[in-house]
């Protein structure tokens, strides 16, 4: 009886811990592109900038007293827009001080410490400028949803039933819970250079179960954002470096770093396999070739992507012997089935994160090398790269 009874106890302080779970809608339908926004699809609340590339939207949700689980869901479909595209979901962590938001409405301009070179500020926080935090890191399919349709059927393989609708993304966020709760801009940019564009759905699904919880701090962001940055091709020239102080010491650090090549062109960045290494206090915590070869596995989601017919020789079974033979035959080849630098066309992109350990107060140094491609002229070689670290509160 004593025992069921402490049972009893112990599961409601547990209910009395927990806050009731919710989804939080932070974009419905909503249209990204370069240009008009769509007068049937207009949000008093979204805040547009570099011509509609980017939507923001302040953002109000409780703080969880003793931690939640934290889940995004990012849903995509193309409104017109054939071609495949950068993408990411961001939060400014920081709006009271300088941010992407106050440059591209010329309300402040980046820190000249924020600069890697004279073209690419906004990259290293600085006492007043503090990058904004990649939630999630994605690459639009080709033309999902709005060529979905009977037209692309002679493009369509047979081991497909169907094109899709729409590509969906969930991401566990649940470290970014000191950042994704009380008060925040949350914004998606999409590389999109179409009038058409996209449309997307994006909401925050807090669980309310208690959860240990962490702080986080934002170290780089090479991802063109804002007003007067450039996509970052500065790791041809050298090493991205950033030393930093901490006030006090950390327990049980994680590195996130975030990282894809790009460059589409016939032996651009995108499709070279090239070594990143990330070096933490001059030691090397991430060294490997990020690549992603399974591409074909999202055939699905790309209905207006390029396709080639190549010649092979096949196995098959011969109907009137029933004994396997070896014919000549044409098979596609899809654009979207290339393997690229760490992403595929209708992917996210998968964090590597590293245990650092407690770090103790003092000076710390974080280094990023990619010895990547020149971007010559007419060639967009670069590497979108974002980094964080994340401890215990």
């Amino acid at each position: 009886m004593r025992s069921f009874l402490i049972i009893i106890f112990l599961f409601s302080v547990s209910i009395a811990l927990s806050q009731n779970a919710f989804t939080k809608t932070i974009f419905n339908n909503q249209k990204l592109n370069h240009g008009k926004p769509d007068s049937t699809n207009i949000d008093a609340d979204v805040i547009r900038l570099l011509g509609g590339r980017v939507v923001l939207k302040k953002v109000t949700v409780p703080k969880f007293k003793n931690g939640t689980d934290v889940n995004l869901r990012l849903a995509l479909r193309s409104n017109g827009d054939k071609w495949d595209k950068s993408g990411s979901c961001f939060v400014i962590t920081n709006p009271e001080q300088i941010s992407i938001l106050d440059v591209t409405q010329d309300k402040a301009k980046f820190p000249e410490a924020s600069f890697v070179t004279e073209k690419h500020g906004g990259v290293l926080p600085t006492t007043n400028y503090t990058p904004a935090v990649e939630l999630l890191r994605f690459m639009t399919p080709f033309g999902v949803g709005y060529y979905s349709n009977n037209e692309r059927k002679y493009l369509k393989p047979v081991y497909i039933p169907k094109w899709e609708k729409e590509v969906v993304w969930n991401q566990d966020i649940s470290d970014l819970e000191d950042i994704t709760t009380g008060e925040f801009y949350i914004g998606v940019w999409v590389d999109t250079w179409t009038g058409k564009g996209y449309k997307i759905d994006l909401s925050l699904t807090y669980s309310g179960r208690p959860k240990k919880q962490r702080k986080v701090m934002p170290l780089v962001n090479a991802v063109k954002y804002g007003k007067g940055q450039a996509l970052p091709y500065f790791f041809a020239e050298g090493p991205l470096e950033y030393e930093f102080k901490l006030d006090e010491n950390l327990k049980n650090v994680k590195l996130h770093y975030i990282t894809t090549g790009h460059g589409g062109h016939r032996g651009g960045d995108e499709f070279i396999k090239i070594k990143n290494r990330v070096y933490f206090d001059n030691k090397i915590v991430i060294d490997t070739i990020p690549w992603r070869d399974d591409c074909s596995s999202f055939r699905r989601f790309n209905p207006t992507s390029g396709v080639w017919l190549r010649k092979d020789s096949a196995y098959y079974r011969i109907p009137e012997t029933k004994k396997r033979g070896v014919k000549q035959i044409e098979e596609r080849l899809a654009s979207s089935d290339l393997s690229r630098s760490n992403w595929c066309p209708g992917s996210k992109v998968v964090p590597f994160e590293v245990l650092l350990g407690n770090l103790e107060k003092g000076n710390h140094m974080l280094k990023i090398s990619i010895p990547a491609t020149i971007a010559e002229k007419g060639k967009a070689n670069h590497w979108l790269v974002s980094a964080y670290i994340s401890y215990d509160k």
